[in-house]
């Protein structure tokens, strides 16, 4: 079954437990808790004024992203940030600017550990109708250069149809797991002056590396494309803090 970015707009309405575990991690990275001990359902629903119930969902809620750790009996204590869940697209939305921009960089050594070798992979094992569905997700690269929203789907497509190529389970979950995270990194990507135009350009030497099967070519196509994002993903990020500084 073949799988589409899912639309931005689906993770936007918001239930009251996620809004308030929203607040309390935005708390906890800013400092604001002591000790690593994170409210308890009581104190939360005594702070918010909502029921138990909300307060226990959202404890849930922060427990599944492997924010806090909930045991019976016992105080709520907040985990060490790194093993939090950052494939989560809630975490991602909850977490500053300046973290989200380290975990684009952090991404990016993922997908360059990965993606060139799965590419060089679907360069030796890819079907017709697999280079037939790539063909068209060029073509609709170079009539979406001007609508980039409906680029960024595309792109994704693109990159996960190589992958799926691949013929790797593990790998597949890998890369579907930082979805989030990509169609972030391809948003700030996609400000830049001109930057869907040479995306196309990439992609469609990809493509062509493909066709040809020719995993060496695949490979250093991908690659290149890997690190043109990330120069421009770093360039982006800069004039972001340029521009809030000026505006400070």
């Amino acid at each position: 079954m073949q799988r589409g970015q899912e639309s931005p707009d689906a993770v936007k309405v918001r239930t009251l437990p996620v809004q308030v575990a929203a607040h309390l991690t935005r708390r906890i990275v800013s400092g604001g808790i002591e000790d690593g001990r994170a409210p308890s359902e009581l104190d939360i629903s005594r702070e918010f004024g909502v029921s138990r119930v909300v307060a226990r969902e959202t404890l849930k809620i922060l427990a599944s992203l492997d924010i806090v750790d909930v045991a019976q009996g016992r105080r709520v204590v907040v985990r060490p940030r790194a093993e939090w869940d950052y494939l989560s697209p809630l975490l991602v939305e909850w977490l500053p600017s300046e973290t989200v921009g380290e975990l684009l960089r952090e991404l990016h050594q993922l997908r360059a550990l990965l993606e060139p070798e799965l590419a060089a992979m679907a360069a030796a094992s890819a079907t017709d109708e697999t280079l037939d569905r790539l063909k068209v997700q060029v073509d609709r690269m170079s009539e979406l250069e001007s609508e980039p929203d409906a680029y960024l789907e595309v792109d994704h497509e693109f990159h996960m149809e190589i992958c799926r190529a691949a013929d790797n389970r593990i790998l597949d979950r890998i890369m579907y797991s930082a979805r989030w995270l990509g169609t972030t990194s391809r948003r700030v990507t996609n400000e830049a002056p001109a930057g869907l135009h040479r995306a196309t350009a990439q992609h469609t030497e990809i493509y062509e590396a493909l066709v040809a099967r020719d995993p060496a070519g695949a490979r250093t196509a991908m690659r290149r494309h890997l690190s043109n994002n990330y120069s421009t993903l770093l360039a982006e990020n800069e004039q972001k803090t340029k521009r809030a500084d000026r505006r400070r």
